[in-house]
């Protein structure tokens, strides 16, 4: 019977609901006045309403955002998105294949999220260079993303909110691999569906939404093809032991970008200041603004051997030299001072090779004077330019590229960061020390070890997405209460009490993927969580294969470009509509529900 606690409950669950299929407010706006409401309608205690913020399922989850932080900023990533690019070929149907497994492995133990974060600059790039459709790479790779939870224990947060419904019921949890078998047959599938599906998704590119210019852009925008050397010294030039400014490299006409040197273990990219002294070995990496310049004559004077090139402006060397776009102000004390000897920029290692004014790049400058309003397009070292932004107050910083996403701050730092993961991973296993002592030995092990920094964890983790799930919990307790679970348990079961098995499970499936498309997955998992516990202990048998129903079943909402973070980032970036992931999504849906119910009987016996 339906009480007038239970109806307050309820009314505050579908305004909660209206409001996220809205999108105003934020979603983590919402949360927070559920927790606000919940106590002051009596249906919780404030108590109860705060608990979520000491779970140690939200400290874990917190955790794992560091850990894949630190993954990311290493370089693990982008070495995956490297080796699919050599072997992946020239063949979309393998590329897409082998990108669908590495981002579905790579999921298993971070944050979906982030692994679709570091995937589509890369994805984007691997079309850019292939003239591959990118729309047709980028779904299936958002779909091995959101299968990727289905994976392991720790893959994603409704995973690991089954699992503590379970053990707070005083149900034993689930392995970290349990998952995994179920996983494997959807992803098996997945791949299988999305190689024939593809060809749906059209031959275009989309109206993809970038936000930001590439360096290719920039080269077109100010006209910097043709301009670009990589110059040798070799061992008996004139200019070694010789520092950058006394050497005359930089004139008017050319100007020293910045240094290759190769040490005994790694290659470097160094500033070019004036106070730089050049060795035998060194590569320059040289900006010539003068058409027709004798790149033979001038090697020959200085003893230099020229190197090959490819791509867009210094695009082979884009991981260590980039590009930003400045703005000079009226107060800056740049004005009046010249383009390419400036005496501040050089300071920071940057170099001029651009000037747009009014409404076209200038053709040459040399002998051009910044004027106040002028926008610079600089080139250095990334540091450099990170370095620029926080420090120099002369120029007005307007936009960074996109290749920006792909930087690998800490490459040397990879080792480390796999040895974190893997002591994680080993205490995951094992059981050794609860789950979130494993997350925050993970955490301390990649500070210590320098893979980030104390601002940078911080930054790495999603708070709108944990105060989400905190403010969803305490939906759980009213909703049990007050009766709510039990009634919701009772309709399902009087929906599918005469199917059996098979049938109650694909009735739950159904019911966690319909409230799925509406809302997260994450507040999926903490509503129909306790419902599935409910119903197994109505019918008297152990609630395992339940909770994982609904597990599955939240990492599986494919007709929603709203239903996860990492869809919305794909839907954006490819420029995607709810038709394509209705079109793409709803069979795959299928798929996955007809595996599940099959599969799940046989592992988690009734």
């Amino acid at each position: 019977m339906m009480t007038m606690d239970l109806v307050i409950v309820l009314a505050i669950l579908a305004a909660a609901i209206a409001l996220f299929l809205v999108g105003r407010p934020r979603a983590d706006a919402v949360a927070l006045l559920v927790l606000l409401l919940l106590p002051l309608s009596g249906s919780v205690t404030l108590r109860e309403a705060l608990e979520g913020f000491s779970n140690p399922n939200i400290i874990l989850i917190a955790c794992l955002f560091v850990i894949g932080e630190g993954l990311a900023r290493t370089g693990i990533a982008q070495w995956v998105g490297d080796w699919l690019v050599r072997h992946g070929g020239a063949s979309e149907g393998r590329l897409m294949i082998m990108l669908m497994g590495s981002v579905g492995l790579m999921g298993s133990i971070m944050s979906s999220t982030a692994v679709v974060a570091i995937f589509i600059p890369i994805v984007l790039r691997i079309a850019r260079q292939s003239g591959m459709a990118s729309r047709r790479l980028l779904m299936p790779m958002g779909m091995a993303a959101a299968i990727s939870g289905m994976l392991t224990l720790v893959a994603t947060t409704p995973n690991l909110i089954i699992n503590s419904s379970l053990t707070y019921d005083g149900y034993a949890g689930f392995g970290f691999f349990d998952f995994t078998p179920i996983g494997l047959a959807v992803m098996a599938a997945a791949i299988a569906y999305m190689y024939a599906a593809r060809h749906l998704l059209g031959g275009g590119r989309g109206k993809q939404a970038r936000n930001r210019p590439s360096i290719g852009d920039w080269t077109a925008r100010y006209a910097l093809q043709n301009r670009t050397y990589r110059l040798c010294l070799a061992g008996d030039s004139g200019l070694i032991g010789r520092s950058l400014g006394a050497s005359g490299l930089d004139s008017g006409e050319a100007c020293v970008i910045a240094v290759e040197r190769n040490s005994r273990f790694a290659r470097g990219v160094l500033h070019a200041t004036a106070d730089y002294v050049m060795e035998a070995g060194d590569i320059l990496l040289l900006d010539v603004d003068a058409p027709g310049f004798d790149v033979t004559g001038f090697c020959a004077a200085q003893r230099l051997e020229p190197l090959p090139m490819s791509g867009a402006y210094f695009a082979d060397q884009a991981r260590d030299v980039g590009m930003v776009e400045v703005i000079v102000p009226p107060e800056s004390s740049l004005v009046g001072t010249a383009v390419r000897d400036s005496a501040a920029l050089k300071r920071h290692g940057l170099s001029v090779v651009g000037v747009w004014r009014g409404r076209k790049a200038l053709a040459r400058l040399r002998g051009a004077r910044i004027r106040t309003g002028d926008t610079l397009l600089m080139v250095g070292p990334w540091q450099d330019i990170f370095a620029l932004q926080s420090e120099e107050h002369d120029l007005v910083s307007l936009a960074l590229p996109i290749e920006t996403e792909a930087l690998v701050p800490v490459p040397e730092k990879a080792p480390h960061a796999l040895f974190s993961l893997g002591v994680v991973v080993l205490l995951l296993l094992t059981d050794w020390v609860p789950n979130v002592m494993a997350g925050l030995i993970g955490c301390l092990l990649m500070g210590l070890f320098g893979c980030v920094t104390l601002d940078i964890a911080y930054r790495s983790i999603n708070w709108r997405g944990l105060i989400l799930i905190v403010g969803m919990l305490p939906f759980a307790v009213a909703l049990e209460r007050h009766g709510g679970v039990d009634l919701a348990a009772d309709l399902l079961l009087h929906l599918a009490g005469s199917w059996g098995t098979y049938g109650q499970l694909g009735i739950v499936f159904l019911a966690t993927i319909i409230l799925g498309i509406a809302i997260s997955g994450t507040a999926t998992a903490v509503l129909m969580g306790p419902i599935a516990i409910n119903i197994a202990e109505d019918l008297h048998v152990a609630p395992h294969a339940f909770a994982m129903t609904v597990a599955i079943a939240a990492s599986a909402a494919f007709m929603s470009p709203v239903s996860t973070p990492a869809n919305a980032l794909v839907s954006v970036a490819a420029g995607y509509r709810f038709t394509d992931y209705l079109k793409i999504g709803t069979p795959l849906m299928v798929l996955a529900l007809v595996i599940s119910v099959l599969l799940i009987p046989l592992l988690f016996p009734l």
